[in-house]
């Protein structure tokens, strides 16, 4: 086991470090900050100033090693657009991110597995059929599309829940949420379905799949003669066995339900992470853009070791493997 997270971690650091690589060196080039800030009218001399008082003006493997070395203690210089630390902006707006993200989960697993189930012990029937051409409505539909059209829909016809913004939140220290108010739940349902939606058919269609495949094997036909009931078979035996892979898709879509969260953000004007984002894309905030894909990185590579980890510790399969070996 400690060989097995040992290597896993080892992977980890590397897959860290190429993207912070990749993503400085990228971002390094997009656009001119110093023309952003002090626009067209500026001197040369104002500009030399700026670009020494950034470190702009330092060698490539000087300024990616002061990136690495600021990451490490969670500082990402400061914003070019705002003039604030990188670090507090994120602190700001990751809450927000992570609250929707962990709504839009919780109602991709909460509806996502019992239709999948559903739609595996019910198949052939009519019900089952109207599931699945909702999935791939779902899977095929895009994000944006989905949210303009449950904000016409929920907001402008039907008057029900807001369209935007993030309504009342309460404060913890620096930790804000919505999800304690009236207000801030509210604002929250138009953005958590249509963040979850892919991810609610994506769940459905996997699991009925695994489902069919969990029914068809011997040791539920054994389980069969030996006269369990059904209720016993599907839910003691099958579905404990179908959700085995499933841990691994859900727990790296929570991964991309953050990283993704961009376009609905957009959408719902959500002052979260990808909302930051595509503001600093617009003004070209490099250390901003550099920061955000390293915490996305981040957040998929932890989420994929626990996974892992996970996965060892549900399938004695995989303990045994690492024992012969």
């Amino acid at each position: 086991m400690l060989v097995f997270i040992l290597r896993r971690l080892a992977q980890a650091i590397i897959v860290m470090l190429t993207v912070a690589f990749i993503a400085f060196m990228l971002f390094q080039y997009v656009g001119d900050p110093v023309t952003n800030l002090l626009g067209q009218d500026a001197t040369e001399e104002q500009r030399i100033a700026l670009r020494k008082d950034l470190g702009l003006d330092a060698p490539f493997p000087v300024q990616f090693a002061r990136f690495i070395g600021n990451a490490v203690q969670g500082e990402f210089g400061l914003s070019l657009r705002q003039g604030r630390k990188v670090s507090s902006l994120i602190v700001e707006r990751f809450p927000a991110t992570l609250e929707l993200s962990m709504v839009a989960g919780l109602i991709a697993l909460g509806v996502g597995i019992p239709l999948g189930v559903y739609a595996a012990l019910r198949r052939g029937r009519a019900s089952s059929q109207l599931l699945m051409m909702f999935s791939l409505l779902g899977v095929s539909l895009p994000t944006f599309l989905i949210g303009i059209l449950l904000i016409l829909v929920f907001a402008v016809w039907l008057k029900w829940l807001p369209s935007f913004g993030r309504g009342d939140v309460v404060a913890f220290g620096t930790w804000t949420t919505g999800l304690l108010t009236a207000d801030g739940l509210r604002h929250v349902l138009l953005p958590a379905i249509t963040l979850s939606v892919f991810q609610l058919t994506l769940i459905m269609r996997l699991v009925r799949s695994e489902m069919l495949e969990v029914l068809r094997t011997d040791y539920i036909k054994f389980a069969r003669a030996r006269g369990l009931s059904n209720r016993s078979v599907y839910f003691g035996h099958a579905l404990k066995n179908t959700l085995v892979p499933v841990i691994t898709i859900t727990g790296l879509q929570l991964g991309s339900l953050i990283a993704f969260a961009i376009i609905t953000e957009t959408v719902f004007q959500w002052p979260g992470m990808g909302l930051l984002f595509i503001q600093a894309v617009q003004f070209a905030d490099i250390p901003v853009m550099a920061a955000y894909l390293c915490l996305i990185s981040f957040i998929f590579v932890t989420i994929n070791l626990l996974v892992d980890l996970l996965y060892f510790a549900v399938d004695p399969r995989l303990r045994v493997e690492g024992k012969a070996h």
